[in-house]
């Protein structure tokens, strides 16, 4: 007989939720049995929190306890781990290490995970799914708004299509999308076109593909939220979320070209300034003022929303002071950093800086190209490149030679085409040494997603 919990726990530390257990006596006992039979028990989760990183996993642990002792009617030893194809998932099936075959130690101990990637719990060798009330075997579920066990009575539903027309000639920056407030749930924007979309906090910092910069598709803690961010290579892109947030965020695009319609989604509480139920099925859009394109000089942090109600629709009115605060420049470090700038940017070049002109709140250099490592694009002896903001950030001196990794940027209407350095870009002194790294870093790119 195998060890009890406690002393297994005592022994190899391990980590694993527990559960309280009730009786009870079900309704269907009664009528089907004509009374209850036995005591039903009722097992709900507690002690739940995170495992600590060394912890031994729970299942790992009770096939360790079998290691090195005689059985199968030999007196040689085995060292055995879990093996997750056998038929029943709450059964102690544990594979000999070094060995085609393993072995069936009975039922699992109650609070085993059913799986590796499994959300289920093994109790008297059933696994059960725990509902959001906690108790396993429960089939209640959260709902929309976010209430165990509600009907989405609590929120509200917005669905609706960002129309907006590409930006006029001359526009170039980010665009507001829409403003979803805090407390919302179960977010989803789409948008299928080569438009980047841009997530930003109500502080004015970017999440995702801000200040000019293109985020790698991931999972992004924000707001109390985890999004998920999946961009295709057909440049489709989806950002989700489940929620709640804790407060508000601004969905943004950098406009490429012309607006298919993006997509968006989310539930919000009655008590916010969305809630006017006559509005649930208006798909009209909502009126935002264009943000102007200064990734330094944030625009959306500070701004007033306004919601005021005309012709029987809510209509939202942005009014956004701006500060011309420069904020200290980030320096890209290491090799992960020049493979992953190397690998996303269209030119990749060395070059020498001619001159520096502030143009708006943008400033332009000269260069002369002195070798181009990479380019994606036709190139010339002299080019104008840009840097969105007139924080010297990156810093370029004149005169002196430096390693650029660069984008480029096309408008819609084809009136600008442009060589673009953002904060974040690859930016260093060309050096023998630098030069050295960069002839080994193209063939590392094949090896990202």
């Amino acid at each position: 007989m195998g060890p009890s919990v406690a002393e297994v726990q005592t022994e190899l530390g391990s980590c694993r939720q527990g559960q309280d257990r009730g009786e009870r006596c079900r309704d269907s006992d009664i009528a089907t049995k004509g009374g209850c039979l036995g005591k039903q028990r009722q097992y709900k989760m507690c002690h739940i929190g995170t495992c600590p990183e060394d912890a031994i996993p729970f299942r790992s642990m009770q096939c360790a306890l079998y290691n090195f002792k005689s059985m199968l009617g030999s007196q040689q030893g085995y060292q055995w781990v879990p093996f997750y194809g056998a038929p029943s998932v709450c059964d102690l099936t544990c594979l000999a290490v070094g060995h085609h075959f393993y072995y069936n130690f009975g039922r699992v101990l109650d609070g085993t995970r059913c799986g590796p990637h499994s959300v289920g719990t093994c109790i008297n060798g059933r696994c059960l799914n725990e509902g959001c009330d906690g108790i396993l075997g429960s089939d209640v579920t959260t709902d929309s708004c976010g209430t165990c066990g509600g009907r989405n009575e609590s929120c509200i539903f917005i669905q609706r299509i960002f129309y907006d027309p590409f930006p006029s000639a001359g526009f170039f920056g980010y665009k507001n999308v829409i403003r979803i407030p805090a407390g919302a749930t179960q977010m989803k924007v789409t948008d299928w076109s080569r438009n980047l979309l841009a997530l930003m906090r109500s502080n004015g910092h970017y999440v995702i593909n801000g200040n000019w910069a293109v985020s790698w598709p991931g999972v992004y803690q924000v707001a109390g939220a985890v999004f998920h961010y999946n961009r295709t290579e057909s440049n489709h892109e989806v950002l989700e979320a489940i929620g709640p947030t804790t407060e508000d965020l601004y969905i943004m695009v950098l406009f490429q070209e012309y607006n298919p319609g993006i997509e968006y989604e989310f539930w919000v509480p009655k008590e916010t300034t969305y809630s006017n139920p006559r509005s649930l099925d208006d798909q009209s859009v909502m009126n935002q003022k264009d943000m102007a394109p200064d990734p330094l000089v944030q625009t959306a942090p500070n701004s007033q929303m306004k919601i005021r109600k005309e012709h029987g629709e809510l209509r939202e009115t942005t009014t956004t002071p701006r500060t011309g605060v420069c904020r200290r420049c980030t320096k890209p470090r290491g090799r992960s950093s020049r493979i992953k700038n190397y690998c996303q940017s269209d030119f990749v070049i060395r070059a020498k800086i001619l001159s520096r002109r502030l143009m708006g709140q943008e400033t332009r250099y000269e260069i002369q190209l002195k070798y181009v490592y990479k380019n994606k694009f036709p190139m010339v002896h002299r080019e104008y490149i840009w840097v969105s903001n007139i924080c010297d950030c990156p810093e370029l001196k004149e005169q002196k030679e430096y390693v650029l990794m660069a984008t480029r940027h096309v408008n819609y209407e084809q009136t600008l085409n442009r060589i673009l350095l953002s904060v974040n870009s690859y930016v260093k002194p060309w050096s023998p040494y630098e030069d050295q790294q960069l002839w080994s870093t193209n063939r590392h790119c094949v090896f990202l997603p």
